[in-house]
C-alpha cells in the first residue's frame, strides 16, 4: 500500500505541475494580449475623448462635466481623464496617467489633434477664411435668413405634427437608454413648418454632423466637377497611385465606397478607422496608402477613409493657396450656411469623414440644396445631373442602400419590406451620422427633415409619424 501510495504520488506531481504551467502560460498570454491590446486602445480613447471634449467646449461652448456625462460616460470611454485647459484653449486626454493625446482649438477651424507634427507647427498653420456677411439674418426670410413665419400650408395637421416631433424629442435608442435628441427640424416644400430643441440647445447651437460630413465632402466634389476640375469617370487624381494596381480607382468608386481598398472601419476595436482619426496627421494619404482588397468597383464597403481621400483630392485639386477658403466661398456662404465649421486633421487638411459643425437650420439649408436639385438663389452650384447620380447606387452595392456619400432607402421597386426604412418612400436618400445625426430629403412629400441627437432612434417610426401630418 505503501509503494503504491508512492507510485501514485510520483505521477501526480508531475501532472500538477504541467496544469499550474499550463495555467500560468494561458494567463501570461491573456496579459500580453490585453496590455497589446490596451496598447493599442489607449492613445484611441484619449484621443477621441479628447478631441469631443475640446469641440464640445470651445465650439459649443458646453460645460465639460455635461459632456463627460453624455459622450464619454460609456465605456471604454470612461476609463479615460480628460483635462480642459482654457489658457491654450487645449483638452489632454489620458488613460491612468498614459497614452495622452491633446487636442488644440484654433478661431475659425475648430479643433484639432496633435499627431505626427509638434503643436508648434500646427498652430502656425494658416487658414483663411472668409469672413461672415453684415446682416442680420432675423430680418431676412428663411432660407437666405431666419426669419420665419407661424403659418402652415393648409394641408399640414399642425397637432399630429407637434406630436411626431415630440415624439422624435422623448425618443429612446434601441438600448432603452434616452436617444438624447437635441434638435428636430422639419421643412415641408422648402419652408420651416416644425422645429423644437432639447433643454440648453436652441437654433444657434453648434452641433456635430459626424459623418454627414461626407456628404458635404461629396457636394464641394460636385462643385469641382461643375467647374471642370474633375471627372467622376476618370482615375481618382490621387499622385502616389500611378503606375499602381490602385490607378484604376475612379472618382467615382471612391464616392460609392467602392475603392477596394484594404480599409476596416471598425470602431469597438483598433482598427484602421480608429487609426486614422486619432493617431494619424494626415488621414486621407494614410488611408490612400494601403493595398488594395478587392478589384476597384466590385465590392461595397463603407469607409471613412473614402472621404478623407476625397478630402485630399479636393485640397491637391485647388491648391494649398486656395484651399482653406473654398468649400467656404465655393458653396456653403452660396448657400447662406455661414454657422458651418470644418475642422482639419494635423496636417492641415479639412477631415472630410468625420468633423463638421453647424446649427441644425444651416444643416437644413444643405438638405434643401440638394432637394432643389443643386441650385441655389438661382445659380446651379452643383452638376444638373448631380443629385440624380448621387442617388443610385453603385453596381457593387448589392442592397441599393448608398449613392454620392450619401444613404438610399435600398431596393427599388414597390416591395417596401426590401427597404431600409419599409414605411418610408423609396425615394429617400439621406445624410447620415453616428449617433444619430441625420438630414432625411424625401421628394416625394416635399420633406426635409433634420434630427440630431448622440443616440440612434427608430428612424423609420419618427419619419413615418411626420409624413402622417400631411393630409
Amino acid at each position: 500500500m505503501v509503494f503504491l501510495q508512492r507510485s501514485l504520488n510520483s505521477n501526480t506531481m508531475p501532472l500538477r505541475k504541467i496544469i499550474l504551467r499550463s495555467i500560468y502560460t494561458l494567463l501570461l498570454l491573456a496579459l500580453s494580449i490585453g496590455i497589446r491590446y490596451a496598447w493599442r486602445a489607449m492613445p484611441i480613447i484619449s484621443g477621441f475623448g479628447a478631441k469631443n471634449m475640446a469641440s464640445a467646449v470651445y465650439l459649443q461652448h458646453r460645460n465639460p462635466d455635461e459632456v463627460l456625462k453624455q459622450e464619454l460616460g460609456f465605456f471604454p470611454m470612461s476609463v479615460g481623464s480628460f483635462t480642459v485647459n482654457r489658457e491654450d484653449s487645449s483638452v489632454t486626454g489620458s488613460v491612468w496617467g498614459l497614452a495622452k493625446r491633446k487636442a488644440i482649438y484654433r478661431t475659425g477651424v475648430g479643433c484639432t489633434l496633435v499627431n505626427g507634427y509638434s503643436e508648434d507647427a500646427i498652430r502656425r498653420q494658416h487658414f483663411t477664411i472668409p469672413p461672415l456677411p453684415l446682416q442680420n439674418s432675423d430680418t431676412i426670410a428663411w432660407p437666405y435668413g431666419d426669419k420665419t413665419t407661424d403659418s402652415l400650408p393648409s394641408n399640414i395637421n399642425k397637432a399630429l405634427l407637434q406630436q411626431a416631433i415630440d415624439h422624435g424629442i422623448q425618443a429612446k435608442s434601441k438600448n432603452g437608454k434616452s436617444a438624447l435628441t437635441r434638435a428636430v427640424l422639419v421643412l415641408y416644400d422648402g419652408k420651416i413648418i416644425g422645429e423644437r430643441y432639447a433643454l440648453g440647445f436652441n437654433k444657434h447651437t453648434l452641433q456635430i454632423g459626424w459623418s454627414m460630413t461626407k456628404s458635404l465632402t461629396a457636394a464641394m466634389i460636385g462643385v469641382l466637377v461643375q467647374a471642370g476640375k474633375l471627372n467622376v469617370h476618370a482615375p481618382a487624381p490621387v499622385p502616389e497611385w500611378a503606375g499602381t494596381d490602385k490607378q484604376a480607382i475612379t472618382l467615382k468608386n471612391i464616392l460609392q465606397q467602392s475603392s477596394g481598398l484594404d480599409y476596416v472601419e471598425d470602431y469597438n476595436n483598433p482598427s484602421e478607422a480608429t487609426n486614422m482619426l486619432f493617431k494619424k496627421a494626415d488621414m486621407g494619404g494614410f488611408t490612400a496608402s494601403l493595398p488594395l482588397k478587392y478589384k476597384p468597383g466590385t465590392v461595397w464597403y463603407y469607409s471613412s477613409g473614402n472621404a478623407n481621400i476625397l478630402s485630399r483630392i479636393i485640397r491637391q485639386t485647388v491648391g494649398d493657396a486656395s484651399y482653406s477658403a473654398f468649400p467656404y466661398q465655393s458653396l456653403f456662404r452660396k448657400i447662406n450656411m455661414n454657422s458651418l465649421v470644418l475642422e482639419p486633421d494635423a496636417s492641415g487638411t479639412y477631415v472630410g469623414s468625420s468633423y463638421s459643425y453647424a446649427t441644425t437650420r444651416d444643416f437644413a439649408r444643405f438638405g434643401l440644396l440638394y432637394y432643389n436639385n443643386g441650385k441655389w438663389n438661382g445659380e446651379q452650384l452643383l452638376p444638373e445631373n448631380w443629385v440624380k447620380e448621387t442617388t443610385q447606387p453603385a453596381s457593387s452595392d448589392t442592397l441599393h442602400h448608398y449613392g454620392y456619400q450619401f444613404w438610399l432607402n435600398g431596393y427599388p421597386g414597390k416591395d417596401s419590406t426590401h427597404h431600409l426604412f419599409p414605411d418610408v418612400p423609396a425615394d429617400l436618400y439621406f445624410a447620415d451620422g453616428y449617433g444619430g445625426q441625420n438630414i432625411y430629403i424625401i421628394p416625394s412629400k416635399k420633406l426635409i427633415v433634420v434630427r440630431l441627437g448622440v443616440r440612434g432612434l427608430d428612424d423609420n417610426l419618427f419619419l413615418k409619424e411626420i409624413i402622417q401630418s400631411i393630409q
